[in-house]
């Protein structure tokens, strides 16, 4: 057979080229051929795009032989997973993603399908790189704040840390530091907190004492001066008729509104006669009021002293001319009662020559006017006799300043609170107006007038009550009104620390002290009354009341309504509870009811002072006297059937009654003391025997008589002590 020779043509393009043909006779038979195109990829974009890879595989492999095959394939498989974790270990992190070299191994695994960074997160570090840059920036420009710093007396290491704004944490570091060991409330003197200011990069300024203050406002006040109105205080002795003065001058019926007639605290009225205003004060004429009449004669520029034309001059009477002589103010004395038929006005001017007041018409320089408030008689008179000293004195002060004033009264009223009476001194006292009164503060809410009219505006010497202040300030205490509420406030609480500090309730022990007999009683106290001034009287009253045995000791005094709370304390502390002028709540009345606590009630002080006393005279013991009224001794002894022994005696001396108390006495020793049961005499039953007399006693539970036995009769008789 012949040979033919075949010719194998290929149409079309070949998709492998001939030099793969060629290297493919190079390989064995079981050799695979893994064709691997070019990498191309768009230049253009931020975008990734992942290409489409050919793969062109090309197997000569006897389809026979299976173990072959699968041999090959494991082979190919092993040698794709080696690639791909040698790859990725050479992956560096932070490298684009166009700059890995793309391998089939790469490109089979999930890697290079990652999404690009989102717009969100983005945004996110471009935040966060501004805020870091903006801080850096604050840092630099901020400069630490130099702050004035008020150091008082003494002040709290929270309260200095609190003024300097620093932390507490690193003020009480720095004094640790310093070997200063304190804590966070604690007091430190005036000089370490200025060294501690000056550390922490502030400037310390010592503030003044609230005093100091006080002064250099009054002082300030001294321009625009313009006349003023004279205060005018009028006193005396009690029901010398002071008020009735005032009555008539007012054309007011004041007295009739006074328990008992009897000013039981003061007054201010204002009035006006012949185109002048005049301010009275009229303050209590009786001896509980001693305080109070000085605090009105400190205030006052003139002095009316009233004189009963029928009574003469008595010791209030001598009190008041000292009062207004240690104030150093002119005294004009009004002799009332001169429509009395007794009056006798010559005589009152003899008296008052005792006490260096010398009348006008007797070469003297004291104006007196002889008055009557019932007939009138010169009322006239007196006002003019005040208005010329008024214009002698040339009384002038400030009306365009803030205002200053004295407080007359303070108390405490049911629906407006704590109420004010002052008296404006100097400047112009305006609604709304913040003020320090004492160690009280508050903002004028109301001013009404001795007529109660509100007022929006009150002048110098206009007396007036004010509301809006935060407590009942003490009667006497300075009214000063300051720029603002905050200046106010730290005055008063200025003032109140330099009163704490200024305490000491300590007392020290003394060897009288120590070893004293303390056996005397007290009398608890518990006293409400309506005005301060009235509280103010009774203690100093009270605190006048001494004795041995029985001591007063106020528990409270307080302004105000009796409450539970005063209840409640009387129960605790067995005191007796007093109400002055004011009446207790429902609350209280019911409970005191239920408790079996009794409230005395009382209008006038004299009478307060009384009840004291009379209860302070109960807790003393009674005086016993002993008199001996008998005595009789024994004879003979006889037994009496139903009697059974009977003292038969004489009566040496005295009387013996059938209810006289008896002792036996046997050789001068008392064995026995009781009571005479019976006494017989000629067997007869009688009441009584007298001296020289025989009879026969029986005494009550004794039988153990014995011859030559006295028998001594005595009757003992309790007084009951007062103070």
């Amino acid at each position: 057979m012949e040979n033919k020779k075949l010719k194998l043509t290929i149409s079309g393009k070949p998709k492998k080229s001939f030099k793969n043909f060629e290297n493919s006779k190079s390989q064995g038979k079981h050799s695979v051929v893994i064709d691997k195109p070019q990498n191309k990829f768009a230049k253009k974009g931020s975008l990734f795009k992942q290409s489409k890879l050919k793969f062109s595989t090309k197997v000569q492999i006897n389809p026979n032989d299976f173990e072959k095959r699968k041999l090959a394939e494991q082979r190919a498989t092993k040698r794709l997973k080696d690639d791909t974790v040698t790859k990725d270990k050479k992956i560096k992190p932070g490298v684009k993603k166009r700059e890995v070299k793309l391998t089939v191994s790469r490109a089979l695994s999930d890697e290079i399908e990652a999404r690009e960074r989102s717009l969100a997160s983005v945004r996110r570090a471009r935040e966060k790189e501004n805020k870091i840059q903006n801080k850096d920036q604050s840092k630099e420009n901020i400069k630490p704040i130099k702050r004035d710093i008020n150091i008082p007396e003494a002040i709290t290491v929270r309260e200095l840390a609190n003024r300097m704004a620093e932390q507490s944490s690193n003020v009480i570091k720095h004094l640790f530091g310093m070997g200063v060991t304190v804590t966070i409330n604690q007091t430190l003197a005036a000089d370490t907190a200025e060294y501690l200011v000056k550390e922490f990069g502030h400037n310390p300024i010592r503030e003044e004492k609230a005093e100091e203050i006080i002064q250099k406002i009054k002082a300030s006040r001294t321009e625009n001066l313009k006349n003023r109105p004279p205060i005018v205080t009028v006193m005396g002795h009690v029901d010398h008729g002071k008020t009735s003065v005032l009555d008539v001058l007012r054309s007011a019926n004041v007295v009739s509104g006074e328990f008992g007639g009897i000013t039981q605290h003061i007054g201010a009225y204002q009035i006006e006669s012949q185109g002048n205003k005049l301010t009275f004060i009229d303050t209590p004429g009786h001896a509980a009021f001693t305080e109070m009449r000085a605090r009105g004669s400190k205030l006052t520029d003139l002095v009316v002293l009233v004189v009963a034309a029928d009574d003469g001059v008595k010791p209030q009477t001598v009190e008041s001319i000292k009062h207004a002589k240690a104030a150093d103010v002119p005294i004009v004395v009004a002799i009332n009662k001169c429509d009395l038929p007794e009056a006798d006005p010559q005589k009152i001017k003899n008296q008052l020559l005792e006490h260096e007041l010398i009348a006008e018409d007797l070469s003297g320089d004291t104006l007196m006017v002889e008055i009557s408030t019932k007939t009138k008689k010169n009322l006239d008179k007196l006002v003019e006799s005040i208005i010329l000293q008024a214009e002698i004195l040339d009384l002038k002060t400030d009306f365009e300043s803030k205002a200053t004033g004295i407080v007359l009264e303070s108390k405490i009223d049911i629906g407006r609170g704590p109420v004010a009476n002052i008296i404006v001194t100097s400047g112009m006292l305006k609604k709304g107006d913040f003020f320090v009164s004492g160690l009280k503060w508050g903002k004028v809410r109301a001013i009404i007038n001795d007529k109660g009219q509100n007022i929006d505006t009150a002048s110098p010497s206009t007396p007036v009550e004010i509301l809006g202040i935060n407590g009942a300030s003490k009667a006497g205490d300075d009214f000063i009104v300051l720029e603002t509420e905050k200046e106010a406030k730290t005055l008063s609480e200025n003032r109140d620390q330099e009163e704490k500090v200024g305490e000491n309730p300590l007392s020290f022990a003394t060897q009288e002290s120590a070893f004293s007999n303390n056996l005397s009683k007290e009398l608890n106290l518990i006293i409400k009354s309506d005005v301060h001034g009235s509280s103010e009287a009774i203690k100093n009253a009270i605190s006048q009341i001494t004795h041995d045995e029985v001591k007063p000791k106020i528990i409270l005094a307080d302004i105000g309504m009796v409450t539970e709370t005063d209840v409640t304390l009387a129960k605790a502390s067995n005191a007796v509870l007093i109400a002055f002028n004011v009446k207790p709540s429902k609350e209280a009345k019911k409970l005191a009811e239920n408790e079996k606590i009794k409230i005395s009630s009382y209008n006038i002080i004299y009478e307060v002072l009384d009840f004291i006393k009379k209860r302070m005279s109960g807790l003393l013991s009674p005086d016993l006297q002993e008199r001996i009224t008998g005595t009789a001794q024994i004879l003979e002894i006889f037994k009496v059937s139903g009697a059974g022994k009977v003292a038969g005696s004489k009566v040496t001396e005295g009387e013996i009654n059938s209810s006289s108390d008896v002792r036996i006495i046997r050789d001068g020793a008392i064995i026995y003391t009781g009571k005479v049961s019976t006494i017989f005499r000629e067997k007869n039953q009688v009441k009584q025997v007298s001296g020289g007399q025989e009879c026969g006693i029986t005494v009550k539970d004794y039988m153990d008589f014995q011859k030559n036995d006295i028998i001594e009769a005595f009757s003992v008789t309790s007084t009951e002590r007062s103070i």
